[in-house]
This record gives structure tokens, sequence and C-alpha cells, in this order.
């Protein structure tokens, strides 16, 4: 069975945005057979194992000092000695980035998600890794602690990031060419959302050479 490891922010966790209005607020997540890695189990079956490695507010490389851990270079050198070997790896990261706490250009944050791939490809063939650029910011999501600056950053970090795998010689998907973030609060994947990045997800690793 290959082992894909999935890294990533909320929306890799599966945080449910209809839960922001809970009373009173409990954040919750989608359950395993709704949010895309569950989904990307399911389909894969017996041939792969898919390790969920999400978590809610997950940069490429910032410290956001307000929620400690939350630093996704500084993370991931223990998730990957946790899981050793990996055949594969998904890596979508940069929402978070684009915070207006942290005045963050599309530049620094693909510079951010260079460091953690690179990390990556200590352990994992550039072919077998398929880089995400996440979703386009919405409206909503200026009530969610990002401004009109993050929305027009979210937006170019496609071309940003498709430029980095190329480089480096990794698959590479847009999350925004498969679906939309949550009219809620226009950072999160909705149901639909999660099914529609699953079959894009399923798709790009087709090409992905995990050998026998």
């Amino acid at each position: 069975m290959k082992r894909i490891l999935a890294y990533g922010d909320s929306n890799t966790w599966g945080f449910d945005p209809t839960t922001w209005n809970s009373v009173p607020m409990q954040l919750k997540r989608y359950s395993k057979d709704v949010r895309w890695t569950g989904l990307l189990q399911i389909a894969l079956g017996d041939m792969a194992w898919v390790i969920e490695e999400g978590m809610n507010g997950r940069t490429t490389a910032f410290d956001d000092e307000e929620c400690d851990g939350r630093n996704g270079l500084t993370a991931l050198p223990v998730i990957l000695e946790a899981n050793r070997s990996l055949d594969a790896a998904i890596i979508m990261l940069g929402t978070n980035d684009c915070k207006s706490a942290f005045h963050a250009t599309s530049k620094e944050i693909t510079a951010g998600l260079e460091l953690c791939l690179k990390r990556l490809l200590d352990v994992v063939a550039p072919e077998n890794i398929l880089l995400i650029s996440p979703l386009y910011l919405e409206k909503a999501a200026l009530d969610f602690g990002f401004n009109d600056q993050s929305i027009s950053v979210s937006r170019e970090l496609k071309q940003a990031y498709k430029e980095l795998s190329d480089t480096y010689g990794t698959a590479f998907l847009a999350a925004s060419d498969a679906a939309k973030a949550s009219s809620l609060d226009g950072q999160h994947l909705t149901e639909e959302g999660h099914r529609a990045l699953c079959e894009a997800v399923l798709k790009s690793i087709v090409s992905l050479d995990m050998g026998e």
C-alpha cells in the first residue's frame, strides 16, 4: 500500500464553515466521507493510505503570535519523521499567509512554500509531489482577518505556485480551478467543493510515479 501525505491547513483538516454561526461556537470538521482527503482515500481504496495532516490556521512559514504551532515549515520535519517512509505527498498551503496580520506579498508566501517544498524533497521525489495553490479568497473573508489586499494576493498565488512547481518538477493543481470558497466565510471549501477538489486531485495524481 502506497503512503501519501496530505499536508495543509483547515481546508485539508476539513473545517466546516457553517459552524462559525453555531451557538455556542464549536468549530467542527467535515466527516471523513465528506472532506477531500477522506474521499480520496475511499477512491484509492487498498492502493494507498492517505495520511491526513491538516491544521486550522497553518501557514507556510509564518509564526502566528495569537496561535502557537501554526508554522508549517517548523512542523513539517516532525511530521515527516513520524510518517516514514512516504511514496508521495500533496501540499496545499498559503491561505492563512494572506491574513492582514502578516502583510505578506505573493512572493513572500511563495518563498515560504518553497522552504516547505524543499523539506518534502528530502524524502519524496519531485515527480511524486502534487503542489496545490489555494482557493481564491472571496469578499466574505473580510470578516475573518483578511483585507482587500489578501484577496488580491490569493489570486496571485496560482501563477506563482505554478512557476515554483515548474522549477522543481512537481505536479501542479490550482484548487481555485476546481472549487470556490464558501459564501459564508470566503475561505473554506463547501461539501460540494471537497468533492470537486477530490476529483481534481485524483486526476492529478494519476501521473505520479510511485513505483512498484
